[in-house]
């Protein structure tokens, strides 16, 4: 049997999350000596006799006790079991609640007790782990059931204070648990690893592996659900590469394609979204700047062709000889129509322009003063 204890500061919102899970047919009250009703009034019978003191942070103790896969006990009898926990840890004369779930293929259930006694006085917490341990071992033989090594505790890791919080927020089962589950079974049903990436895909799960750069051979694994990434290890001893090696059969040159197309087509799947994304960006951009030259162009080809007009007309009053210098010529895309190095023209018109200008000008001026001086 394995025991999993937690100590927390809020009673409600562990006790909402285990009210989910009778409403929804996964759970079940198995035994408590509080009087049953609406989560938030259950909290209130926890917290009155937790102001006996006020002063202790975490007066909220979570264990959960888990039979061996293939192990199974009567209701009575994992009743008496969980009484004999808590009083064999210190909580003889305490509040408590104790559910049974039905969401997992091993019989478990979860105990929610309060630190503080009915006396006042607070369960001590020193030691509980190696208490809870050698605990555990006598339970296992009082109860017949399979004695498990030490070893195996650590098989499956632990959820973390943050995974917990997290579930007991939203009331959704922790992604550490279904990925352990899933791969469980995946490793159970599985011959090779073919069969075994089969399986996980099957059940949403994508594995990743990490692969050496110079021997080509596997290094390690991770596991993908919903954008959730675990590493292998973090989820359990048996969880990581080299144990799941023992479970599943390996041959590098035989696997080494499906491993490295699974890799390739995570991979590519984010490849093609940013390449996708870098195009588009690239094609706006493109058909940007191509709509901005041609309406440059053609604007450009517009005030060209004025001014060609206004030189044209200007030729007349100067002659052909004299203009010659100050015409401008024009250069037309034959294919689009499109005015070319429109700017460059004009600005070389411009420069013509302001020069004829002033000559012309100069011209004016003199014919002013011849004939101011006649009339004089």
């Amino acid at each position: 049997m394995i025991a999993k204890q937690i100590k927390g500061k809020d009673f409600y919102g562990l006790i909402v999350y285990h009210d989910k899970k009778v409403k929804t047919g996964k759970a079940y009250v198995l035994d408590s000596n509080i009087e049953m009703g609406k989560p938030v009034d259950m909290t209130k019978e926890f917290n009155v006799v937790r102001q006996l003191r006020p002063n202790l942070g975490k007066a909220v103790y979570h264990v959960s006790l888990n039979l061996p896969p293939g192990d199974q006990l009567s209701d009575k009898d994992f009743s008496s079991l969980a009484d004999d926990y808590l009083n064999g840890m210190g909580f003889e004369d305490n509040q408590y609640l104790i559910y049974m779930h039905t969401d997992q293929e091993h019989q478990h259930l979860h105990i929610i007790a309060n630190r503080v006694m009915f006396s006042g006085d607070v369960v001590s917490d020193s030691g509980d782990y190696k208490r809870s341990q050698k605990l555990v071992r006598e339970l296992e033989r009082k109860y017949r059931l399979t004695v498990l090594s030490d070893n195996l505790f650590r098989e499956k890791a632990a959820l973390t204070q943050n995974e917990i919080a997290k579930a007991l927020r939203t009331g959704d089962i922790p992604v550490k648990n279904l990925l352990q589950e899933r791969v469980k079974v995946a490793l159970k049903s599985a011959n090779n690893v073919k069969e075994f990436i089969d399986k996980l895909k099957r059940v949403g799960v994508t594995p990743q592996f990490k692969i050496s750069k110079s021997t080509d051979r596997v290094m390690g694994i991770s596991f993908k659900y919903k954008d959730i990434i675990y590493k292998g290890s973090t989820l359990g001893r048996k969880f990581s590469w080299n144990n799941i090696l023992k479970q599943i059969d390996y041959e590098q040159s035989r696997d080494r394609t499906i491993i490295f197309k699974t890799n390739s087509a995570e991979r590519g799947n984010k490849e093609d979204i940013n390449d996708f994304k870098k195009k588009s960006k690239i094609n706006s951009l493109r058909a940007r700047e191509v709509d901005g030259k041609s309406k440059s162009y053609l604007d450009g080809g517009k005030r060209v062709e004025r001014a060609s007009q206004k030189v044209e007309g200007k030729k007349l009053k100067l002659g052909e000889s004299r203009s010659e210098k100050y015409s401008v010529k024009l250069k037309i895309d034959s294919q689009t129509g499109i005015w070319k190095d429109a700017n460059k023209v004009l600005r070389s018109y411009t420069s013509q322009e302001t020069s004829f200008e002033n000559e012309l000008l100069a011209d004016i001026d003199r014919k002013k003063r011849k004939k101011k001086g006649r009339g004089l």
